[in-house]
């Protein structure tokens, strides 16, 4: 499998999630430096200009980092990245869901704010809000979503390699980790990890 990624975006998330689980995927760097994610080469490719993208062994692409993250469960089940009880698996799926359309979203006011406006004071006023709607989040990841060692206790799950990149993003949205002791402790387990430490020695975070 091949892997397109940029480092410290969410598709890190994805990298993880191959590395717990044991399948082999050659990572491909996307350059966000020189908007290679807008050229026509990454756009045949991926036409949403976006990362991850993953490319299976059969040549199809699949995007979404959810998607992914589902996907290699299913490659790979002996690795438990997913709880068997169904309540279980639907909590893990609720945390994955809220950082996916609120946490990543706040972030991406911060410097993302073309996607929503058009006027500098636009962008200015969403970045502006960013560190509160980011601490909001932690203060509700932290009261909601954080069970334990991990996100579902003292197992790891899919949510975790998601979790783990997005609030790696919170002191960048200038929220104090000080204020959130919970979660800085949660990113030096995760830290800790074989599967964080490959991808950290590979450049991706």
């Amino acid at each position: 499998m091949r892997l397109y990624y940029a480092p410290r975006t969410i598709s890190v998330a994805t990298a993880i999630a191959l590395e717990e689980a044991g399948l082999a995927y050659d990572p491909v760097l996307v350059d966000f430096a020189s908007a290679e994610q807008t050229k026509p080469a990454y756009l045949t490719l991926n036409p949403k200009g976006r990362v991850p993208a993953l490319e299976t062994d059969d040549g199809t692409l699949l995007t979404e980092t959810g998607a992914l993250l589902e996907y290699i469960a299913a490659l790979a089940p002996a690795a438990g990245l997913i709880p068997q009880a169904p309540e279980e698996a639907a909590q893990m799926r609720s945390v994955m869901y809220y950082l996916a359309s609120t946490m990543h979203v706040n972030h991406a006011h911060m410097r993302r704010g073309s996607r929503w406006a058009s006027q500098q004071s636009s962008f200015d006023d969403m970045a502006a809000m960013a560190p509160t709607t980011m601490a909001a989040s932690a203060q509700f990841f932290t009261d909601h979503c954080l069970r334990g060692d991990f996100v579902m206790g003292a197992q790891i799950s899919l949510a975790d390699p998601y979790a783990f990149v997005v609030c790696n993003w919170l002191e960048g949205d200038n929220v104090s980790l000080r204020d959130f002791p919970q979660i800085a402790s949660y990113l030096d387990r995760m830290r800790a990890r074989p599967s964080v430490r490959a991808v950290t020695a590979q450049g991706m975070l």
